[in-house]
C-alpha cells in the first residue's frame, strides 16, 4: 500500500510528510524545495486490542502509545505540481511518473490562500484555493488521458474487427497506473461497445473516471491556523460537496511531535490535548499554547486514517493464539496486517503464507474463542488463530 502526497509547490506538502514520518526532508519557503521523491512510514491509529487481555502489544513494526497502536503505511512525497505538468512543465513528467504506483492520494492545499498558482508566497486570503483543487484534478485527468490515447486508434480498431471486449487490453495498457479490469468495466458501462466511436469528450470522461477509481483522493486543507482560513474552508466545502475535505495544520503536528520526541510533552497523534513533561522556556510555552488554542486536533492523523480505513477500505487483523498471545520470543501480538474489507479467514491465511492457506483447516476467533471456517468474514481488530493440517 502506497499513499502519495501531492499538491503544488510551497503549500506545506513536505511539512505534512515530515509531520507524519519525522523523516529528514527539506522544508523551504520557495517552489520546488522537493525535487526527488521522499519516502517514509506514516502510521495509522488503532486500538491496542492486546490491552483487552491485560497487556500492551509489542509491535514488530510500529509502536504503542497509551491505549493506541500505530501501524506503519508507506508514504510518498513527490515534487510539486504546476499547471501544465502533463505537458512537462515544471517537474511535471517526474511528478507524474513518481505517482504511478500510488494506491491513493492526499492533495495538500493551502486553505489560507497564501500561496499563488506558481507556489509563491502571497498575502493570506489573496488567492482562491479552489483553483488548486480544479487544476490538480485536471492535470491528473490529462495525464491519464495521455496514457489512454497511446496507440488508441490501433487498439480500438483491433477490438472492433476482432469482436473482443476492451476491458482487459485497456486495463493492461493502464496497469502501470494501478487500473484494473474491474475498474475499466465499471467506467465503460453504458458506452457504445464499438470503441472506434468514442470521441475526444468520451475519452476525457473515461480518463477522469478511471483516475478517480485508481487514484482516489482526500483534500488536506492545510494552514488552518492562519486567520481567515476557516472561512475559506467553509466556502470550499460548499463549492465541492462531492469531495472529502479535512482541515489540518501540518506545522502544528510537526511541532508537537518534535516536542514529544525531546520528552518535553506527552502527545498522542490525533489527540486534542497534550501534557507537559519537560522543562519549557517561555517561547516554547507560548508556541504550544498557541497550538492548543488554534490547532488541536491538528487533523493530520485523521487524514491518514481516513485514507486507509475509508478510501482504501482496510481493516486491521492480528494473528495470535487463543491460549497465548505471545510469539516464541515473548512478544505480545507482534504483527498486524491491513486487510481489505470483505476478505475471509482463508484469505488471511494466504496473506500470512501460501503454505498456511493451502494447509488451512479452520481458525479460532481469539476474542470469542469460537471456531470459524474459511469463509468467515474478517472484522476490524480481529485476532485470528489458524489451525493447519499437515
Amino acid at each position: 500500500m502506497l499513499i502519495g502526497i501531492v499538491g503544488k509547490p510551497n503549500v506545506g506538502k513536505s511539512t505534512f510528510f515530515k509531520s507524519m514520518t519525522l523523516a529528514d526532508v527539506e522544508i523551504a519557503n520557495y517552489p520546488f524545495a522537493t525535487i526527488n521523491p521522499n519516502t517514509g512510514a506514516g502510521h495509522i491509529k488503532i486500538k491496542d486490542v492486546a490491552q483487552d487481555f491485560g497487556k500492551p502489544s509489542n509491535p514488530r513494526e510500529g509502536f504503542v502509545l497509551g491505549e493506541h497502536r500505530f501501524v506503519p503505511v508507506e508514504l510518498l512525497d513527490v515534487a510539486g505540481l504546476v499547471p501544465g505538468a502533463y505537458e512537462g512543465k515544471g517537474l511535471g513528467n517526474k511528478f507524474l511518473d513518481d505517482l504511478n504506483q500510488a494506491n491513493a492520494l492526499i492533495h495538500v492545499i493551502d486553505i489560507s490562500g497564501s500561496t499563488n498558482e506558481k507556489g509563491e508566497p502571497v498575502e493570506p486570503l489573496s488567492y482562491n484555493p479552489a483553483e488548486d483543487i480544479k487544476f490538480l484534478e485536471f492535470e491528473l485527468d490529462m495525464w491519464f488521458l495521455g496514457i489512454l490515447k497511446k496507440g488508441w486508434e490501433k487498439l480500438s480498431r483491433t477490438i472492433k474487427y476482432e469482436g473482443k471486449e476492451i476491458a482487459k487490453p485497456l486495463a493492461k495498457q493502464l496497469s502501470g497506473l494501478r487500473v484494473t479490469e474491474d475498474m475499466v468495466k465499471d467506467c465503460i458501462r453504458g458506452l457504445d461497445k464499438d470503441p472506434t466511436t468514442w470521441n475526444e469528450d468520451v475519452l476525457k470522461k473515461l480518463a477522469s473516471s478511471l483516475r478517480k477509481k485508481a487514484k482516489p483522493m482526500v483534500i488536506a486543507a492545510n494552514k488552518l491556523d492562519i486567520p481567515g482560513a476557516k472561512d475559506n474552508l467553509d466556502r470550499i466545502r460548499k463549492e465541492f460537496p462531492g469531495h472529502k475535505i479535512i482541515s489540518c495544520s501540518a506545522e502544528s503536528e510537526l511541532a508537537l511531535k518534535e516536542a514529544a520526541k525531546k520528552d518535553l510533552i506527552s502527545y498522542i497523534p490525533g489527540a486534542n490535548t497534550y501534557d507537559i513533561t519537560g522543562d519549557l522556556n517561555d517561547k516554547q510555552k507560548n508556541a504550544l499554547e498557541f497550538i492548543k488554542k488554534n490547532s488541536l486536533p491538528t487533523g493530520v492523523q485523521k487524514i491518514l486514517d481516513y485514507v486507509v480505513f475509508e478510501i482504501l477500505n482496510r481493516i486491521a487483523v492480528h494473528p495470535g493464539g487463543a491460549n497465548k498471545l505471545e510469539d516464541s520470543e515473548g512478544n505480545v501480538l507482534p504483527d498486524c496486517f491491513l486487510m481489505k474489507k470483505g476478505l475471509t479467514a482463508l484469505d488471511f491465511a494466504f496473506r500470512l503464507h501460501t503454505d498456511f492457506g493451502e494447509k488451512f483447516i479452520r481458525a479460532i476467533d481469539v476474542k470469542t474463542k469460537k471456531v470459524i471456517g474459511k469463509s468467515y468474514l474478517l472484522k476490524h481488530l480481529d485476532i485470528i488463530e489458524l489451525i493447519l493440517g499437515k
